[in-house]
């Protein structure tokens, strides 16, 4: 009687609609300011379990769209992501929208498979660190700044003070050894699908996703309904599982800003809107 019932059940599952978690993954990487809400594990780990949690589900899309950011917050979203792909024996389908570039790329590499648009960004397999140097400018407006630290590298690029030659230097070193993990994720998990030499590659370049497929950073140029009926045929549903921000984090403030003094609020909340802008930018988007 159990046995034929068990069977009973198998086959009421078989004949139901297939369904694909869509997962997006966007904005900045990295844990965020007051103001900004970065896309870190903590903000998505629930999505990201919920996106894996039925039985029903035949695959997990990412649907990718960030200029960059964090690479330790990328990292720790890619390994839960392919973890969790594993341990369900659910694949991953990352699907690339207007930019998926530097830590954008990264998450991208958690999928066996990566889609793009024609014209969405692509690449920027690097690191980079910006900064502006002021040591002049207090001086000019009559505050003296007073540093006490222990220990001689605590003011490392401190941006009003002079750039030291040996402070660069070790700073190079570091981004060094990160673009090296970097490369090393990118080689393991595109394999032999990599098509140009690696100084073409790995200098911090991004391409359209055109130019992508052309040189193996991605598979092929696809939009997810498109790829995911092809695939699992016209039934399949697709879920949907999406970070839900409040007014306050629309306008790209969180909802603590009234507890704050409103001036010096107010220029936080537009530094960093000006840095999640100029990174953005970089990309033309």
């Amino acid at each position: 009687m159990m046995m034929a019932l068990k069977k009973l059940w198998e086959g009421f599952q078989s004949k139901r609609a297939p369904v694909v978690s869509v997962l997006r993954l966007e904005g900045m990487i990295g844990g965020g300011g007051r103001f900004q809400r970065g896309l870190s594990l903590d903000a998505i780990s629930r999505d990201i379990d919920a996106a894996f949690a039925s039985n029903r589900v035949r695959a997990v899309a990412l649907v990718i769209n960030s200029p960059g950011g964090a690479p330790v917050q990328a990292e720790l979203i890619r390994r839960r992501l392919v973890d969790l792909s594993t341990e369900k024996d659910i694949p991953l389908v990352a699907f690339c929208e207007d930019v998926a570039a530097s830590g954008g790329y990264w998450l991208a590499c958690a999928a066996p498979k990566i889609y793009a648009q024609e014209a969405s960004i692509i690449g920027s397999i690097g690191v980079i660190s910006a900064g502006f140097g002021a040591p002049g400018l207090l001086a000019k407006i009559g505050l003296e700044r007073r540093v006490y630290s222990a220990g001689d590298q605590k003011s490392m690029l401190d941006p009003f003070q002079t750039e030291k030659p040996e402070d660069v230097t070790r700073l190079k070193a570091l981004q060094a050894e990160i673009h090296e993990g970097f490369k090393k994720l990118v080689r393991d998990s595109r394999a032999d699908r990599l098509t140009a030499p690696e100084d073409e590659l790995f200098n911090g370049a991004f391409w359209t996703g055109s130019q992508a497929r052309d040189l193996g950073l991605i598979d092929d140029i696809g939009e997810l309904r498109q790829v995911m009926r092809q695939t699992y045929g016209d039934n399949v549903k697709f879920r949907s599982r999406r970070r839900r921000r409040g007014l306050m984090g629309r306008f790209g403030m969180a909802s603590d800003a009234a507890a704050g003094t409103l001036i010096g609020d107010c220029i936080e909340a537009g530094l960093e809107a000006l840095e999640a802008r100029a990174l953005w930018a970089r990309f033309g988007r």
